[in-house]
């Protein structure tokens, strides 16, 4: 199922993503990454969402870091292309494109976690957590895509919190 999801994100992506300019977006899709790996990283034994592969392609994709770099790889830049590459001009339209990733991201999360069972929660994290979560990566990339660095010093207060309130150990 990941597969298919997957490529549906390839589709959008290439159906609406700004590919003529994905020089202006690559540095905030290794940034998009970089996040990701980081998770992976720091919560390797104290995961918050696990992937699983239940529906077909069990053996291309038989754990959680395989189809999270399938996601990396292929969901993420098709996500920041369509995203920034067609980010409306006016503040509130801009705010309004934000909310829909952020529930279309939450949607399909909670529709994987409800009735697919492709991914599950652990350690006190909740479909509340994930929309937050959401929300905060979707701002973090527009704001990297405006003023990188001030989305790095932003992203480490962020990363604290989530590892303290969590109690990721960090060993």
């Amino acid at each position: 199922m990941h597969l298919l999801l997957n490529s549906l994100f390839l589709i959008a992506g290439l159906k609406w993503g700004d590919w003529r300019n994905w020089t202006k977006y690559h540095s905030t899709i290794l940034f998009f990454w970089f996040g990701d790996l980081l998770y992976n990283v720091l919560c390797k034994n104290h995961l918050m969402w696990e992937y699983k592969e239940r529906i077909f392609g069990q053996n291309l994709l038989p754990n959680h870091l395989t189809v999270s770099l399938l996601i990396m790889f292929v969901a993420y830049p098709a996500t920041v292309l369509i995203f920034l590459g067609n980010l409306p001009e006016k503040t509130m339209k801009m705010v309004l494109w934000l909310f829909f990733w952020v529930a279309l991201f939450s949607l399909v999360e909670y529709i994987n976690l409800r009735y697919f069972d492709l991914v599950t929660h652990h350690n006190g994290w909740t479909m509340a957590w994930s929309v937050l979560f959401n929300l905060i990566i979707f701002s973090m990339l527009l704001l990297h895509y405006k003023h990188p660095i001030a989305a790095l010093i932003i992203s480490i207060p962020i990363i604290i919190f989530f590892v303290i309130f969590f109690k990721v150990p960090i060993y």
